[in-house]
């Protein structure tokens, strides 16, 4: 097709390789939900009820064990100072969110897809397949640091809540089994799936709501902190902790798994009617489930703030050893501040209120680690079939991620103790900040496109605004590397640092070029990829549709 007839591909209505409208997902779905119909009512909470799911799914992301720890730090470092900083990384993921849910629902593929279709059309030359497959290994890296993190949460989870007699490694090794053992539960039903991930939430609510009722915080300045953007009195360490925040809540991957997710309701995509009233449900929905994980994170830096903000280590040490706890040698005889993790977070939960307090923490780390696990294994195999258009059994598919996963943790926890275990989130959440633009890049640029969008694309103010976020959010992460790098205090890994970051950039910048080239930048096009794209696209897609007919 030629560039004037570019503006008139519709969204995919049939199945075509790699993008399948009709055909069942085995990875999330055998079937799809029904929406009620009901043209009397402008807002009706049975349609909302029926595209309750997704949104809650995708949250989860915000409350993995490697969120948590970021809170609770948060709170034992800065105090309530940085909450504002909580409410708008979860505002801005929120629209994030809105976008890959848009892209979903309009065009009928998940992110993945959508690049692999309209960045890497095969069949091409063998070079240009290279930076698809780099991509796609890209957003496996975010992936497998992200299953990494949940491993050591559930390992830690258990050794709590067995007071020691579970080793780490065991826990380890029992996140393998119980992975698998849920994993299946979409057997049972899409519906009956959803609500284990909504029972999951709701026991991390319940876990640490208990933990917030119970130290009591002040609320004024709760709120001042949520509300007033401003860190007073705050240095180098408040800062990076800051940065660390938006790292741990804007995740990569989660914007590939929403925009998969809401596939599962059935939507006649050529009504235009009703892909409106879905984006506006799903949105709504996104909002609601969004929220209650913000509630959540408020609640842990809010018992940090509380209780452990300029504590010292002397002083922990004491009422550990008052309370007969096991864990004193954790804490030094000095006056350094008090440093936490998830799992001293529970030993001076268990020394100040109790061994019940310590019991719940660790119940809602596990919570947070099973139900992270099971959406991280969706969003793996959703990448790896839009990408490389393979299909895997679930089976396959988590026992490749979670043996990845494991292999250095399992390691780490034999041959190291917890300190080293905890320690190992600081690499992960600079390993899934540098995924951060593989992700945001291609949803902006898609969600902007008329040609897959039609009346769905961004405005000029989305447009605009939603670049200099991904700017803002690019650079606050790469801060955030760059404060990591240079602790490591080693030359050799100062070099080694530098060479892959030029490797980095260089790609980053080259998945820019061909996405401005995707957006109509046409004095960027030095090797005609908008012909080559085109001319390579399903004939399928290829529709005259003036209207949003189908």
């Amino acid at each position: 097709i030629t560039q004037d007839q570019h503006s008139s591909i519709s969204p995919p209505t049939s199945t075509v390789s790699g993008a399948p409208d009709d055909e069942p997902f085995s990875t999330y779905f055998e079937e799809k939900v029904p929406i009620p119909v009901d043209v009397t009512q402008m807002f009706s909470f049975r349609k909302l009820w029926a595209f309750t799911g997704p949104g809650f799914l995708m949250s989860i992301a915000y409350l993995d064990p490697g969120n948590i720890e970021s809170d609770l730090q948060s709170g034992a470092k800065a105090g309530f100072k940085l909450l504002w900083v909580l409410l708008g990384a979860t505002i801005i993921g929120l629209l994030l969110q809105r976008l890959a849910a848009r892209l979903g629902v309009v065009t009928g593929m998940h992110l993945a897809e959508v690049c692999n279709l309209l960045l890497f059309t095969p069949p091409s030359p063998p070079h240009s397949q290279v930076p698809r497959i780099i991509l796609w290994l890209m957003v496996e890296l975010a992936i497998i640091g992200s299953d990494m993190q949940e491993v050591i949460g559930c390992a830690i989870a258990f050794n709590l809540l067995s007071v020691g007699r579970i080793p780490l490694w065991g826990g380890v090794l029992i996140t393998i089994i119980d992975t698998f053992v849920f994993l299946f539960l979409d057997k049972y039903g899409l519906r009956k799936l959803e609500a284990f991930f909504g029972f999951l939430i709701t026991i991390m609510a319940v876990s640490f709501g208990y933990e917030y009722v119970m130290v009591r915080p002040d609320q004024g300045e709760l709120l001042k902190g949520m509300f007033l953007p401003y860190c007073e009195g705050c240095g180098p360490a408040q800062m990076e902790q800051a940065v660390g925040i938006v790292g741990a809540v804007i995740m990569p991957h989660n914007i590939y798994l929403h925009s998969a997710l809401v596939k599962s309701r059935s939507i006649d995509r050529g009504n235009k009617k009703e892909v409106k009233e879905a984006n506006k449900y799903y949105f709504i929905e996104s909002t609601i489930a969004l929220f209650i994980s913000f509630l959540i994170n408020v609640f842990v830096v809010a018992v940090f703030a509380e209780a452990f903000y300029e504590r010292t280590n002397i002083e922990v040490n004491a009422m550990c050893n008052a309370s007969d706890s096991p864990h004193t040698d954790l804490f030094p005889l000095d006056n350094s501040r008090l440093q936490v993790d998830i799992y001293k977070g529970g030993v001076v939960l268990g020394c100040f209120f109790g061994p019940v307090a310590l019991y719940i923490w660790a119940i809602g780390i596990l919570a947070a680690g099973q139900s992270s696990t099971m959406t991280g294994t969706y969003s793996g195999q959703f990448v790896m079939e839009g990408f490389l258009n393979l299909r895997w059994s679930r089976f396959a598919r988590v026992l490749l991620t979670r043996s990845i996963a494991i292999f250095p943790t399992l390691l780490v926890a034999i041959f190291q103790d917890v300190q080293h275990l905890t320690g190992m989130n600081d690499f992960l959440n600079v390993l899934q900040s540098m995924q951060l633009p593989f992700a945001l890049i291609p949803i902006l640029t898609f969600t902007s496109l008329t040609s897959i969008m039609n009346d769905f694309a961004n405005g000029l103010v989305w447009k605009i605004g939603g670049g200099v976020v991904i700017l803002v959010v690019c650079a606050i992460n790469m801060y955030f590397v760059v404060v990591y790098v240079t602790s490591l205090s080693s030359v050799a890994l100062y070099v080694l640092a530098g060479l892959l970051c030029i490797a980095y950039l260089c790609f980053v910048g080259y998945l820019a070029w061909h996405c401005l080239i995707a957006l109509g930048v046409s004095c960027l096009d030095v090797s005609c990829l908008p012909s080559r794209v085109s001319n390579n696209r399903p004939s399928v897609l290829i529709e005259e549709q003036p209207e949003y007919d189908t």
